[in-house]
C-alpha cells in the first residue's frame, strides 16, 4: 500500500487502485511512467498506473529518468471514444438544476479532472531535463495521485446518479495550455497550479454551498475533498514558481503576468477567494493586475 506521510486518505485509495494493474506493468523511470500514464486511453488504466507509480516513486523504486533513450511524451494524451470532444463554443448549453443538471456538473468536472491527471504527469515527465530537488517530484506526483483520486471520487458519484464519464460531451480546450508550454516549465507552472487550479479555488466554494443547500451531501463531500487538495496544488506551483523565478534571478509577480499574458487566452476573471489563493502563497499582487477592465 502506498505511504505518503500525512495523506493516509490517498493510501487507501492507492491499495484500491493498484489492484486493476495488467500484471506485466513495468515502469523504468518516474518520466517513462508518466509518459505511460498520459498514452493509455483506458481511464481504468491510466488511474491505476498514477497509484502505482506513485506508490513506486515514494518508495525510492524509480529513478527520475533513464536518459536520452526513453520514449519522448506524446503531444496528447490518450482518450477513449467518448465523450466526443468539441470547441468550446460549439458545446451545448449545460443543464441546469435537478438531476440532469446535477449529473451535467459532476461530468464537466470529471472532464477537468481527467485532464488534470494528464497536465500534471505531463508536467512530471516532460521537464526531466531541467535540474530539479527530489522535492519538486514529491509534490506533483502526490498532485498527480490526488488528480486520480479526484476523479475516481466523481465517477463514483456519477455511478450512483446511473451516469459515467462520457455520456456528454464535453470540450477539447484545456490541453491547449500543454501545448503552449511545453517548452518552459516557469510557463507551465504559471499556467497549470497558479491560473486554473487556482480557478478551482474561486468557484469551488460556491458548489459546495449549491450541493449543500439542494440536500446533495454526496457531491458536497466529493468537491470539499477536492478543494482542500486543490490548496495544496496551488501551494506547490507558487512555491516552485519561486523556486525558478530566484534561479533566473527573475521577480515573481512581473514574470508570472508577462507568461500568463503569452501563453492563457483572454483576461483571469474576478470574484477571486483572494484568502484561500493567499493562503496558498498566491498574493492579490500576481493576479489583479491582469484584470482586463472593461
Amino acid at each position: 500500500m502506498l505511504k505518503i506521510p500525512g495523506n493516509n486518505e490517498a493510501d487507501a485509495f492507492a491499495g484500491q487502485a493498484h489492484l486493476s494493474l495488467p500484471e506485466k506493468t513495468s515502469v523504468k523511470s518516474l518520466r517513462d511512467g508518466a509518459r505511460q500514464i498520459l498514452e493509455t486511453p483506458d481511464l481504468e488504466l491510466k488511474v491505476a498506473l498514477a497509484y502505482y507509480v506513485a506508490n513506486q516513486w515514494f518508495k525510492g523504486a524509480l529513478s527520475i529518468s533513464r536518459g536520452t533513450g526513453e520514449k519522448p511524451m506524446p503531444d496528447r494524451p490518450g482518450r477513449p471514444a467518448k465523450p466526443e470532444l468539441l470547441p468550446p463554443r460549439d458545446m451545448p448549453k449545460r443543464a441546469v438544476g435537478g438531476k440532469n443538471g446535477k449529473v451535467a456538473l459532476l461530468h464537466s468536472l470529471a472532464h477537468i479532472e481527467l485532464n488534470a491527471i494528464d497536465l500534471t504527469w505531463d508536467l512530471i515527465g516532460r521537464f526531466t531535463h531541467v535540474p530539479m530537488p527530489r522535492s519538486y517530484y514529491d509534490d506533483f506526483v502526490r498532485v498527480g495521485l490526488e488528480e486520480a483520486k479526484h476523479f475516481t471520487l466523481i465517477q463514483e458519484r456519477l455511478a450512483r446518479l446511473d451516469h459515467s464519464y462520457g455520456d456528454l460531451p464535453a470540450h477539447d480546450g484545456l490541453w491547449q495550455a500543454a501545448q503552449s508550454t511545453g517548452k518552459d516549465l516557469m510557463a507551465r507552472l504559471a499556467i497549470i497550479p497558479l491560473v486554473l487550479e487556482a480557478r478551482g479555488l474561486d468557484i469551488t466554494p460556491s458548489m459546495i454551498e449549491k450541493a449543500n443547500a439542494t440536500g446533495d451531501e454526496e457531491t458536497a463531500s466529493v468537491l470539499h475533498v477536492i478543494y482542500h487538495d486543490e490548496k495544496g496544488h496551488v501551494a506547490y506551483g507558487a512555491k516552485w514558481f519561486r523556486f525558478m523565478c530566484d534561479r533566473h534571478r527573475a521577480r515573481p509577480e512581473p514574470s508570472f503576468q508577462q507568461l500568463v499574458k503569452k501563453h492563457f487566452k483572454g483576461p483571469l476573471k474576478p470574484p477571486f477567494n483572494d484568502r484561500a489563493r493567499s493562503e496558498a502563497g498566491l498574493t492579490p499582487g500576481f493576479y489583479r493586475p491582469l484584470i482586463k477592465l472593461t
